[in-house]
């Protein structure tokens, strides 16, 4: 690659086509597609392997860990989209947040862990947004404020 001097250069300059980045699959020694997911404060490690459709959280069905039936759906947005929905049976471990922190960790795992299972499936989950980590975090309290930006109540006397 030869130094630029001027830009009447940079027009003879050979263009190289820069190649976009290949996905490979990537399975552990047990055949499944790991990711880890977080949201809020929640953050979930998510297995992947093709199955039944079992999705099993913290070592208990999904009804039960997500009894709210918004939160259920959350969960099964990847898998619905992509059409994958009973293929792959899905173990998750979830710590911190609440539930609704938690269930976005979930869907955001299930998502990366999808596109390691299969790369070609990135390109429909990333025009969703469902690989994008929502960066959204409670606001730390200041000093001298009620809240996080809320100030005491005023009074003249």
């Amino acid at each position: 690659m030869a130094t630029l001097q001027s830009l009447a250069d940079l027009g003879q300059q050979d263009s190289v086509p820069v190649e976009a980045p290949v996905h490979v699959q990537k399975l552990d020694a047990q055949g499944r597609a790991y990711a880890t997911g977080k949201r809020k404060n929640a953050i979930a490690r998510v297995w992947i392997k093709p199955g039944t459709g079992k999705v099993t959280i913290n070592d208990r069905d999904l009804e039960v860990y997500f009894a709210r039936p918004v939160l259920r759906l959350v969960l099964n947005q990847p898998l619905q989209l992509t059409n994958r929905f009973g293929q792959y049976d899905v173990n998750v471990t979830v710590v911190g947040g609440g539930l609704s922190g938690q269930a976005g960790a979930v869907r955001h795992g299930i998502s990366k862990a999808l596109t390691y299972y299969e790369p070609e499936l990135r390109a429909i989950l990333k025009k969703e947004g469902f690989l994008t980590r929502d960066s959204r975090i409670v606001e730390r309290k200041k000093y001298g404020r009620a809240k996080a930006r809320r100030s005491f109540q005023f009074s003249k006397r």
